[in-house]
This record gives structure tokens, sequence and C-alpha cells, in this order.
């Protein structure tokens, strides 16, 4: 066998470790708030997905609602509901909300940065081309900015007939990307993974989900 073709079975065998890396279950940890009045003697029950007028026509929003509730589904069955044929004849009234900011940090963000006694002038490693680590003129180098996606879900249960809020539920955490359906799925899990106890203080919860 020639060095050539060990060095291309070399590099599929990189590739493959790198697709296994990026496959399997991986923990996904969130902060996670509860609230409301649920009594002990209430009974999960059947449920329908409140949507808003803009969220039942065609469009990026219905889109986006579909898949909100495609990662809260088994969530709420693991707490006990059954979905319903349709709104009227369900129990409670489920509202969803997920959001996912972007913050952008870099050594300005560090409380002790003036006590290093630096001015701007010291991160003016150099200019013009060939300068390191800038092209030209003034700003950062990148490994010194993380760009960082504050990550949060929160379901609302109301009593259908009543409209009372029953019981609320927040999950967050953060990342360094947006995450995916896995993810929102993951957090929305933690949310309500102890229904139907009520604690508003934050406390972490951890649960598994798949790539």
């Amino acid at each position: 066998m020639n060095r050539r073709r060990l060095f291309s079975i070399g590099l599929g065998l990189v590739a493959a470790a790198a697709l296994a890396a990026c496959s399997g279950p991986y923990t996904v940890s969130s902060e996670v708030a509860t609230y409301g009045s649920w009594d002990a003697s209430r009974k999960p029950g059947s449920f329908a997905f409140d949507r808003l007028p803009s969220q039942q026509k065609d469009g990026s929003a219905s889109e986006l609602q579909a898949k909100m509730e495609d990662s809260a589904r088994a969530a709420l069955q693991k707490a006990g509901f059954t979905e319903a044929a349709d709104t009227k004849s369900a129990d409670y009234l489920i509202s969803l909300g997920a959001r996912i900011q972007p913050q952008d940090r870099s050594p300005w963000d560090d409380p002790l940065w003036w006590r290093w006694h630096g001015s701007y002038n010291s991160w003016r490693f150099g200019y013009g081309p060939g300068a390191w680590p800038y092209r030209a003129g003034f700003g950062f180098p990148g490994d010194y900015m993380d760009r960082r996606f504050d990550r949060s879900v929160a379901v609302l249960i109301r009593d259908r007939q009543s409209a009372e809020p029953l019981y609320e539920a927040r999950a967050s955490n953060e990342g360094a990307t947006q995450g995916d359906a896995s993810l929102v799925s993951a957090m929305f899990s933690a949310a309500l993974s102890d229904f139907p106890k009520v604690d508003p203080k934050p406390r972490r919860v951890s649960v598994q989900a798949m790539r």
C-alpha cells in the first residue's frame, strides 16, 4: 500500500471521526424557573396550542410557531398531557415562546479592564498590510471577540374555559451557537421537568438531547 493510499485512508478516518463526534446524545443545561397556582389535586388533561391570528395563517410566523410546537410536544406529553383534536375540546390552552439573542463579547466586558492601566494605544499592534494582527487601522483581533447566544423558552398553561393562567415555566441558557430543534426541545423538556411543582427560584436542570 503506497503513501498516497495511506494518506487517503487517514483522511477518511478523520472525516468519519468528525462526523461521529457531531452526532449522538449530548447534555443541555438550563436555568429553570416555574410560577403559578396549579392545585395538587388538578390532573393534566387534553391540550391545544394557542395561536395568535397572525400565527394561524400561512407564512413565516405560522411556520415558526409550528416548529416551536413540534419542539414542545414531547415535553408536554411527558408531563402527562394529551393533545386534543381541536381547541374547543381541549382542557388546557398552551402558549409557547422562544428567543435567541446574539451577544458580542470582548475584553471591554471585563470589569477589571481599567486595573490593567492600559490605553487604547496598547491594542494598536500595527498598521498597514502585514502588520499583525490587523490589515490596517485599529480594531480587535478575532480571537478577542467571542459571539455568544442567549437562548430562552417559555410555556404558559391556561384553563380553556376560564382562561385562568395556571402554570408558567421558563428555561434559559447560553452557548456559542444559535442551537437547533433538538436543543430547543431539550429546553422545553427542562422547563417542564418538575411539573406541576412551582419554584420561582432559578435552578439548573440538565436534559439529554440527540443531534
